[in-house]
């Protein structure tokens, strides 16, 4: 075989010529194979080596490149087998052993993935504490309405603050499957301390791929501190299906429907009459798309929400069980220089019960929520990102207690590692 030096844009010119008389020559198309691979003819490299390797399989040479064909075209299972059954052979030089168990030592490493992120912003919100927007609340009292103005206590707090957000993440490979696992810690302080936010996230996902349909299992808890006492933990599990697509054009965009199913346990900490369990059935549409704005990925989803209180009797949570539904849309258009990103939400839920009769006399509760994310991501190295969030959330509801507004805009990077 050529060495290192070869001049393989020359050889190929040489070789090219050649084919009518070496049709039966696997030694030939082991060549050619090599200097296709080598000059970025990756398609060719691989029907030139699997010729060779049809007119004699014992090609060691063939199968060297040919294992190495496999990688580079993304087969890295298909790559390590092969490799591995070269190294198997008793014909092998001991220095091309050497070279070979290197080979097949990156290549598993690839199987198992770390990863590390980093991010740290600054911002402004105008409720840090999540208040209601009203400042005056109408009660029900004696079957009369009075208007009383609320605690200044409970009432909206606004200020600068600083976010960081630290995250492992794992994945391991295998043939047919791979497993997914996410740790985040996420803290949030500003000069009003009781409205300081401590978040740990734990995700664990199953997930089996394919060409033509998918699908993944996940589980998740995620702990929540507020104030610097812990507010509620939740843990869910659930699942989804992707589809085969649906829609294809000329331009390799593409759209593959998916079916979703969630069930989570909200169990709050110092206010047992507020647990509960959730569950959520929806569907939608992941469609990539190519378009004359560049490439673009959209997720519409809608889904049917319950969320059922645990506790019954005097000791019951105001409003009982609700239900409603949730519509989302995700959106990702890479540009010039960045990546932008849209997330809008709209939740409905109505209570089945009459939440309290000091408020609207005892009418039954609903909440409609719904908010907009604006996310810029533009690299500023290797692995460095400068990142600008834009939020506004509004929260409408009949009762004027559960109506809110929080807007907020924050700069800041992110580290990959």
């Amino acid at each position: 075989m050529p060495g290192d030096g070869t001049d393989w844009q020359a050889l190929h010119s040489q070789l090219e010529p050649l084919l009518p008389r070496c049709l039966r020559s696997s030694d030939y198309f082991a060549l050619l194979g090599a200097a296709q691979m080598n000059t970025g003819r990756l398609s060719e490299a691989l029907e030139s080596l699997e010729r060779a390797l049809l007119i004699e399989p014992r090609n060691g040479g063939a199968q060297i490149d040919y294992a190495e064909a496999l990688y580079r075209q993304g087969q890295l299972f298909s790559a390590l087998e092969l490799n591995q059954q070269i190294m198997q052979r008793d014909d092998v030089p001991e220095h091309l052993a050497s070279l070979l168990s290197q080979r097949q030592q990156v290549w598993r490493g690839m199987t198992r993935q770390w990863g590390y992120q980093v991010d740290i912003l600054t911002g402004y919100d105008n409720n840090l504490n999540g208040a209601p927007s009203p400042s005056q609340i109408t009660l029900t009292l004696s079957g009369e309405n009075v208007v009383l103005p609320l605690n200044p206590d409970f009432q909206s707090v606004e200020g600068p603050f600083m976010n960081l957000r630290l995250g492992a993440r794992y994945r391991q490979l295998a043939p047919a499957h791979q497993h997914n696992v996410l740790v985040e810690l996420r803290g949030r302080v500003s000069e009003d301390t009781s409205s300081d936010l401590l978040q740990l996230d734990t995700r664990y996902a199953f997930i089996k791929p394919g060409q033509n349909r998918s699908w993944q299992a996940t589980a998740g808890m995620s702990h929540l501190f507020f104030g610097g006492s812990p507010l509620y933990t939740a843990t869910e599990a659930g699942g989804q299906y992707q589809f085969e697509q649906s829609w294809v054009d000329t331009n390799s965009s593409s759209c593959r429907p998916f079916a979703t199913a969630a069930a989570q346990h909200q169990f709050f900490h110092d206010q047992s009459n507020l647990n509960a369990l959730e569950s959520k059935l929806g569907g939608g549409l992941n469609c990539q798309l190519n378009t004359g704005f560049g490439r673009q990925l959209l997720i519409p989803s809608l889904s049917v929400l319950h969320n059922s209180a645990l506790r019954n009797g005097s000791n019951a949570r105001a409003g009982g069980s609700r239900s409603g539904w949730q519509a989302s849309l995700d959106w990702q258009v890479e540009l010039a220089k960045g990546i932008l990103i849209t997330q809008l939400n709209h939740t409905r839920m109505d209570d089945n019960k009459g939440y309290s009769p000091l408020l609207a006399g005892g009418a039954r509760r609903w909440i409609k929520r719904s908010y907009a994310l604006i996310q810029y991501r533009q690299p500023l190295g290797p692995q460095t990102n400068l990142m600008l969030n834009l939020y506004h959330q509004t929260q409408h509801s009949n009762l004027e207690l559960f109506r809110s507004r929080d807007s907020s805009a924050e700069i800041g990077i992110n580290i990959n590692f």
